[in-house]
């Protein structure tokens, strides 16, 4: 199962978040509180709610210096018998600003699924801001596949971010997922170990609260889909709305 692909630091990613507006707590602390309700949580284009709807939860605690560290929670739904129905992500990091359009984030992240322990995994990432672009790299050896414990897996992206008229702004998103392994079996019998998957997204800001939609896709086939994520139509094409706010 592939995990968020959203990104704290300066909480500029891919999940449906506002820009940053921290709680100051005192001189040197700051604590962002992000809450979403999406129509259906998706992540590297794969969907972990069967298509549903989530409301998403999360707290990050940032200092002066760029460090940062937080928790992040969905409600999520793989079906069949598996008993766990949340998501709860802890993480750690750092963000520098460069200069007004340069930044870098680097960080680990932990995801863990109540109930279902064989399911948690880690990231560490590395994502580069620069004049509107990101180049984004999550790598983890200890991810569960049918193979076996601690498999590896690199997931890139390259997205770009716009600022359209009216105050509408563009988010574009290519990004690969490299498996160790060849998890994806197609209907003819053929195996690979790489999916693409790509997302656009049209948000505006409104009475506080900012409201998006998504276009998302993977080139997975519905049996590629089904064979490593258990349903044939969590991996198809989509169109996702989201309302968000960020404290």
């Amino acid at each position: 199962m592939n995990r968020p692909q959203w990104l704290i630091g300066a909480l500029l990613a891919c999940a449906p978040l506002t820009s940053a507006l921290a709680i100051e707590l005192n001189q040197d602390f700051a604590l962002q509180i992000d809450t979403a309700l999406v129509s259906d949580y998706r992540t590297r284009g794969i969907s972990q709610t069967q298509n549903d709807p989530a409301a998403q939860l999360g707290l990050t605690l940032q200092h002066v210096s760029g460090a940062y560290l937080g928790a992040w929670t969905s409600n999520v739904d793989y079906g069949y018998d598996y008993k766990t129905r949340q998501e709860m992500d802890y993480y750690a990091g750092w963000y520098w600003q460069a200069s007004e359009d340069i930044a870098l984030d680097l960080g680990y992240l932990k995801y863990s699924y109540p109930k279902e322990s064989q399911f948690n995994q880690s990231d560490t990432y590395a994502i580069l801001h620069a004049y509107g672009f990101e180049v984004a790299a999550y790598y983890g050896n200890d991810y569960p596949t049918y193979f076996g414990e601690n498999q590896a897996n690199l997931y890139t992206y390259l997205a770009y971010n716009a600022e359209l008229p009216a105050e509408f702004k563009l988010r574009v998103r290519y990004g690969r997922n490299d498996a160790k392994d060849p998890l994806y079996l197609s209907g003819s019998g053929d195996t690979r170990d790489t999916y693409h998957e790509w997302e656009a997204r049209l948000s505006h800001e409104l009475l506080g609260f900012d409201w998006a939609v998504s276009y998302i896709d993977t080139d997975l086939s519905q049996n590629e889909c089904r064979t490593q994520f258990g349903f044939g139509d969590v991996c198809t094409a989509t169109v996702v709305a989201s309302v968000s706010r960020s404290f």
